[in-house]
């Protein structure tokens, strides 16, 4: 996946929404110990890679998504996360979503020079349930950032942003945008539709960006349980059910490393195929490479 960078694999468990974990579920597969945090040392540096003609494979405008068999702020990859920021530091024209479920090792773990926040960073942290919302929520706003999001995935109980922090969604508040999905692989616990209406209505009202990406395995509406096996089906499903709202524009602030605006042109704009214009991703999707992970190209 283009879009994703995993400078290190592997991660411990720490609350509920861990317990059927996806990378947990695909190295058992492969017969790995995903309790095991390695650095990646083939993609370590990936925004910086270029091809052959010097370009760099990750454009200008791009999103990229960091530690997605891990966690950012895991204490094992302590010794390896500054050069990451410096990595980071070096590609002031890329869009980067930082994920995580410990917040509160933000304040040892950001860099020396994080300020008020870096204008193309957005930190984010898991709220699966209402509990862990009120725990986490909390410490996102308490940190300084130019960008925060929460993602509710796997959502496996009702959360209530605004009842975790009064005020947080929107510009103003905090929180410009708020991801949702149900679980999967196995174990996975039913997502209810008025969980997702919920979060859903308070993004609109506070004009916040919302998506809600897939349905998960079990997903469950006027009282019927739903068993939808396809991810591409559950993607499909979460984009029909109409609870998508792009909210204001979130504002990055790109600029190349000398501190010079990237004209508009030269950004990226993500590619679609036919197919993308019913998946629940495609208001946060970095765009379609036809890597044939889908099944549909």
């Amino acid at each position: 996946m283009h879009d994703i960078w995993n400078p290190w694999h592997g991660c411990a468990r720490v609350s509920e929404g861990c317990d059927n974990c996806y990378m947990y579920f695909m190295d058992g597969q492969r017969g790995l110990d995903p309790s095991i945090v390695t650095r990646n040392k083939a993609a370590f540096d990936y925004p910086l890679q270029r091809r052959r003609d010097g370009s760099y494979k990750v454009q200008a405008g791009e999103l990229i998504r960091i530690c997605m068999t891990s966690d950012f702020l895991v204490e094992e990859a302590d010794a390896w996360r500054p050069e990451v920021w410096d990595i980071i530091r070096q590609r002031p024209d890329v869009k980067f979503f930082i994920l995580t479920k410990r917040p509160e090792r933000f304040a040892q773990c950001l860099p020396r020079d994080w300020g008020s926040g870096w204008p193309n960073v957005m930190l984010n942290v898991t709220c699966e349930n209402q509990r862990r919302a009120k725990e986490r929520v909390p410490l996102l706003l308490a940190t300084p950032a130019a960008h925060r999001g929460v993602m509710c995935a796997p959502l496996i109980g009702s959360v209530s942003l605004e009842n975790a922090a009064p005020g947080c969604l929107g510009r103003t508040g905090g929180i410009e945008q708020v991801i949702v999905g149900g679980e999967n692989y196995g174990g996975a616990r039913p997502c209810r539709y008025e969980w997702v209406r919920a979060l859903h209505e308070g993004c609109v009202v506070a004009d916040a960006a919302f998506a809600f990406i897939e349905t998960g395995t079990y997903f469950e509406k006027d009282g019927k349980t739903y068993h939808l096996r396809s991810k591409n089906l559950q993607a499909e499903q979460a984009w029909k059910s109409g609870l998508q709202h792009r909210g204001r524009p979130i504002r990055w602030n790109l600029h190349d490393p000398l501190g010079l605006a990237i004209p508009e042109q030269e950004l990226w704009v993500p590619p679609h195929e036919p197919w993308c214009a019913t998946c629940g991703s495609q208001l946060i999707c970095n765009g379609c490479v036809r890597c044939g992970l889908c099944g549909r190209c």
